[in-house]
This record gives structure tokens, C-alpha cells and sequence, in this order.
């Protein structure tokens, strides 16, 4: 409760609302160790889930992890959540089109669903209210039974903001997905609402699913409006609650076709043929059984298709499954493509960091000398805001006379510190601010030549580091530090 508190006043929730049903993204690609630690900590104290709860996909099938050539780690840790999950008592579906087979949304209710395919489903074409609840903001509403009440919940955030015109009409079930394609990747905004005008705009169900799956994936939206087809928007009016829109945009003839084009191949090989994200419905299942049907894959191609349990069970007694197996294609069971992590990717090394470790980097460093014959801030150019700090540190004070100073930065970078006195007080103090250079760069080996210098000392790790190949003995110091040095001519440590 406390973690939904914190996101409510994040976004400015005045209250919480009720939900009926959360659906929960927790894969073992995203959660990794720690994340499944945090969920089995949830399990172990006692949570449990009040309200319906449905899972996403997983990362693996357990029936094909070895010849689709995944780790055995991701099986493991599949295990464990899968584990958490039935503690917790939620229904493991793993599934991203939990609204066609086990959880349909209805109007006007409020749910608390992860998977962006599901939320803008629910919002647009079955109207019912949700935001994008990452895993934890779901898991904590599935035990909570509530959510805060901002975004989607509240009915001014779901007028539509932008008019799309489609003069292009889609015709087959892909076409909707580059539909969707072209329309987010414009709008690219969570908060913004297209609503979509058209004649003979009368998409099917999975063609909705598809529109609306790419439009969340090219562009976080997470509602859209079909006038004339979508529940809250009956007229354009309605949509758009009689205001007028803050965007436009013209879908023409061939735009949706460039889109397909836009995703150019590198060769003529196809390596992989995935139908997959969101998973295949009953129908879909039937129409790529029909295409493969008396065919076979070719022996250099490996196909993949992703559906749910429930969709496989039908795809089977229907003889679906069959006529794609017989070809050669591998239905995947409980997963999308995407969420399917190769390999191994855990880590190669893991290295600690302790306390005191960090002030033994400087004590690294050591001076071969107690004096400070350079004193440089550089590598990279110094920002507005380390400029403005260096002045504090040198105004009113004097560098001493056997000790160089300089700072870098950049032009732009220099007139701002100009303007703002930053430049007065650190020039005043006898450094000099250098412009357009960063001091590796500034053949420092001939100033080693023509001043005899060998001790500097600077607060940059990345000069400290380079500068030793140019015959300095380079100390790495904290940059109040570094000032104490310039003022006294001594290494203070």
C-alpha cells in the first residue's frame, strides 16, 4: 500500500479506485534474480491475491527450451515464479490476449492490467479503465484490490487529442498492424488520444488487437477512439467531448504500404518467421493452418508461432495444430517471442563495491612529490554547474606562484560563466580557463619538455588515467582537494 501511495501522489491521484481484475507482466527476462526475490518476499509474508489476477507470457515453453536452444537458467527461474504465482493464487493463463480467451473487459469498469496490448484493448475497444501497470504496480494491486485513481481512470483523460484521417484503408490483418505502426510512431506519447475517422473502418476483433498492440508498442498509446466502432465514441464529437483536436494526422493512399517497406532486410535469407506478439487467437491459428497446410518449411528457416494454452487446446481438437506441425512450423505454448531471452546472459563477473573502497582509489594515486606543479580540471569540459562550483572555491583566494591551473570547457559553455561572474572570480584567482581543448589533447608532453612539470593533480579519473602515458605523475584527488593544492602548492594528502 505504501508503494501505491508513493505512485498516487507521483501522479497527483486524489483517491483510489476499485478494480475487478489485474493482469500481471512478470517474465524471468525482466525480473531476473532479484526481481523473483521481491515477488518471493511478497509470497512469504503472506500476500495473496483478492481480486481475479491473470499472468502474462512467459520466457519459456518447457516443452521446446532445448530445441529452441534456451539456457536452462530461464527455466529455473520460470519455475520459481510460476511458484510465486500459485502462493499468491492468481490464474496463470500466461497469456497477452487475456480479453479474447479468459478475462473480457467490460465497460465503464476499472482494472489494473500490465501488458500494453491489453491495456489499450480494454480501454479503446472494450471501454473499460486502466493505465500500464508495471509487474509490481499490479502484483501490489492484485493484493490491494485497488489502484490510485489518474491517467485512464478518469474520464477527461480518455477525450481524444489528435484527429487521424485514413484515406488508406487496411485490408489484410497486417495491414492494421502497420496501421498501427504509422499512427504511434507519430503520436509517440502515452498521454495523447488519437481517434481514427475513416470509411469502411469495420475491423475485426484481431484486427482491433493488431491496431492496437503496434499503436502501444511504436508509440505508448494506451487508448485510441474508432468512430462509429469503439464504445466511447459514437460521433467525433463525443470522442473529442465537443473540444477541438491538438493534433492531426492524414493517413493517404500507400502510406501503409511504405511501412512495410521501411523494414528493409539485410539479405534475401530468411532466418526466422515468427507469428508471435500479441499471441495467436483461434482464428488467426486457422487461417496459418490453412496456409500451411500440404507444405513444408524450408530446411534452412526455423517458423514460430506463440498462442496461449487455452487457443492451443481448441488449435488441436480442431486439427489447427496439426496441419502447422506437419509443416514444420513449432507452435509455442504460454510465451511471446520477445520475452524469450537466448543464451545464457548471466553475469560473466560480479564485483562488489565496500565501504571505503572508493577513498582507496584516490590513496592510489600516489605523489612522488608533496608539490603540485599542475592542477588541472578537464576530461570531459567543465559544465555550467562545475564552473559556478570552482568559482566558490577560488574566489577571494590566490593561486600560488609555483603552481599552474587550469580548467577546460567549452565555448558556449565559457560565455554563460562570462555573463554569470563565474569566469572573474576563477581568472582572478590567477587559473586559467582554457576553451575549445580538453588537456590530454594539448601535446602535454612538450609542456613535460619546455616547463619541467611531472606532478598533477586533477579530480578527473578519466585525465588521471590517460595523462600517466605522457611521463606525469598523475594524482587523483577530490576537487576541494585538488583547489587546496592549487592555493598552497602542497598535495594536502
Amino acid at each position: 500500500m505504501e508503494f501505491q501511495i508513493e505512485v498516487g501522489e507521483f501522479f497527483a491521484a486524489e483517491d483510489f479506485v476499485k478494480v475487478r481484475s489485474a493482469h500481471v507482466a512478470a517474465d524471468a527476462e525482466a525480473l531476473r534474480d532479484e526481481g523473483i526475490e521481491f515477488l518471493e518476499h511478497i509470497c512469504a509474508v503472506g500476500g495473496k491475491c483478492v481480486i481475479r489476477t491473470t499472468t502474462n507470457p512467459r520466457t519459456v515453453d518447457f516443452n521446446h527450451v532445448d530445441d529452441v536452444g534456451q539456457n536452462p537458467i530461464w527455466s529455473q527461474r520460470e519455475r520459481r515464479i510460476i511458484d510465486v504465482f500459485d502462493g499468491l493464487g492468481a490464474h496463470r493463463c500466461d497469456t497477452c490476449i487475456n480479453y479474447q480467451t479468459v478475462d473480457q473487459p467490460i465497460f465503464g469498469e476499472h482494472l489494473a492490467w500490465g501488458d500494453t496490448g491489453t491495456v489499450i484493448y480494454a480501454n479503446s475497444v472494450a471501454g473499460a479503465r486502466s493505465n500500464f501497470e508495471a509487474g509490481p504496480a499490479a502484483v501490489a494491486a492484485s493484493i490491494t484490490g485497488r489502484v490510485p485513481r489518474y491517467g485512464f481512470h478518469l474520464p477527461t483523460q480518455r477525450r481524444a487529442t489528435v484527429r487521424v484521417e485514413i484515406d488508406d484503408l487496411p485490408v489484410r490483418r497486417s495491414d492494421w498492424g502497420a496501421l498501427g505502426c504509422l499512427i504511434g510512431r507519430q503520436i509517440n506519447d502515452y498521454w495523447k488520444v488519437p481517434a481514427l475517422l475513416g470509411d469502411g473502418l469495420r475491423p475485426s476483433p484481431d484486427k482491433l488487437k493488431q491496431l492496437g498492440s503496434a499503436m502501444a508498442s511504436y508509440g505508448s498509446v494506451a487508448m485510441f477512439h474508432m468512430v462509429g466502432v469503439t464504445p466511447e465514441a459514437p460521433t467525433e464529437a463525443a470522442a473529442f467531448g465537443d473540444q477541438e483536436p491538438a493534433g492531426r494526422i492524414s493517413v493517404r493512399p500507400g502510406d501503409i504500404e511504405s511501412v512495410y517497406r521501411g523494414f528493409e532486410p539485410e539479405s534475401s535469407k530468411a532466418d526466422l518467421v515468427v507469428f508471435s506478439a500479441p499471441q495467436l487467437s483461434l482464428y488467426e491459428m486457422s487461417e496459418l493452418a490453412s496456409h500451411f497446410d500440404g507444405r513444408s518449411v524450408h530446411t534452412d528457416t526455423r517458423v514460430y508461432l506463440t498462442t496461449s494454452s487455452t487457443i492451443r487446446g481448441e488449435a488441436e481438437r480442431l486439427g489447427y495444430l496439426r496441419a502447422i506441425e506437419n509443416a514444420g512450423a513449432v507452435v509455442l505454448t504460454g510465451v511471446c517471442f520477445y520475452l524469450m531471452a537466448f543464451g545464457d546472459q548471466e553475469p560473466a563477473g560480479r564485483i562488489s563495491v565496500r565501504p571505503g573502497d572508493i577513498e582507496s582509489v584516490y590513496r592510489g594515486f600516489e605523489p612522488e612529490s608533496s608539490k603540485a606543479d599542475l592542477v588541472v580540471f578537464s576530461a570531459p569540459q567543465l559544465s555550467l554547474y562545475e564552473m559556478s562550483e570552482l568559482a566558490s572555491h577560488f574566489d577571494g583566494r590566490s593561486v600560488h606562484t609555483d603552481t599552474r591551473v587550469y580548467l577546460t570547457t567549452s565555448s558556449t559553455i565559457r560565455g554563460e560563466a562570462e555573463r554569470l561572474g563565474y569566469l572573474r572570480a576563477i581568472e582572478n584567482a590567477g587559473a586559467v580557463v582554457l576553451t575549445g581543448v580538453c588537456f590530454y589533447l594539448m601535446a602535454p608532453h612538450e609542456l613535460i619538455d619546455r616547463f619541467g612539470y611531472r606532478t598533477l593533480v586533477t579530480d578527473s579519473a578519466k585525465l588521471a588515467n590517460i595523462i600517466a602515458g605522457y611521463g606525469y605523475n598523475p594524482i587523483f584527488r577530490p576537487t576541494e582537494i585538488c583547489v587546496e593544492a592549487a592555493i598552497s602548492g602542497e598535495i594536502p594528502w
